[in-house]
């Protein structure tokens, strides 16, 4: 009877060690082995690091945004600590910025900036992260937040980095929002005149005027402040006070220099 169990115990021994050297292959094989042993499909095995980003750069370069967005969302997916990952990263912000999806492309910059704060694209990401918010600024009569952010965001820019590239392209974009924000609160006046406000049209011209010194819309701000205090009815000349104020100023207006050539990502 001891012999017996023995042996058993000998068998079960053997059998642990066959299974143990068996799972041991499969892990040092992966999944290559385990396909060459059961089937599988070889045209699943993993694209190589270098190709999905060749692929990606190719598509960028020839303004195939969709299709390098594509590429670059893979490789990251696959090879997240790669060298050619944070190229990746950049490159899908931008892929999703020419391609409109700003909302996107403020989120994929953002991230960037908060992961790689002394990368040496910081300028150009925050740059980036300030028109994302421009690129979405609408008529005055409308929401002004993407002017607001976008000023805020260009500030930033200035005090990190105030000699970069972009120095005077964020300047005088800052500028254009402003006078946009300016005509907005211009508009609200005409809002209020034509309701009979008067009052209230006083106290924001007050308001324009205070805030915005050095804007273009400000002189006349004044003349119109000096007729309603002084008791004057605009009557049918309403309408030739409020002309021409309904979209984003262009910016070249405000420039002292060419504008800033998008810097390549790196």
């Amino acid at each position: 009877m001891p012999l017996i169990q023995s042996t058993t115990s000998v068998s079960r021994s053997l059998f642990s060690t066959l299974l143990l050297a068996t799972l041991i292959t499969f892990s040092l094989g992966g999944c290559s082995t385990m396909k060459s042993w059961f089937g599988g499909d070889d045209e699943e095995m993993q694209v190589p690091v270098e190709s999905l980003a060749a692929k990606g750069t190719e598509a960028y370069n020839v303004g195939d945004y969709h299709e390098a967005a594509k590429q670059f969302a893979e490789l990251l997916e696959k090879y997240p600590f790669s060298p050619q990952a944070m190229m990746a990263e950049l490159k899908g912000a931008d892929c999703n910025y020419f391609m409109g999806n700003y909302p996107e492309a403020l989120v994929l910059y953002q991230r960037f900036e908060e992961q790689h704060p002394t990368n040496e694209a910081m300028p150009y990401v925050m740059y980036q992260i300030g028109m994302c918010s421009y690129q979405q600024i609408d008529t005055v009569d409308r929401d002004t937040s993407g002017a607001t952010k976008s000023i805020r965001d260009f500030t930033k820019l200035l005090k990190a980095y105030p000699n970069s590239p972009y120095t005077d392209e964020a300047k005088a974009r800052i500028k254009a929002a402003n006078e946009f924000l300016v005509n907005h609160e211009y508009l609200v006046v005409e809002f209020y005149l034509r309701t009979d406000k008067i009052l209230d049209a006083k106290t924001r011209l007050k308001y324009l005027i205070n805030t915005y010194p050095d804007a273009s819309i400000t002189p006349q701000a004044k003349t119109l402040l000096a007729k309603l205090e002084a008791g004057e009815n605009l009557g049918f000349n309403l309408s030739s006070w409020f002309s021409g104020l309904v979209k984003l100023p262009d910016w070249h207006l405000f420039s002292s220099d060419k504008p800033a050539k998008q810097a390549p990502a790196k």
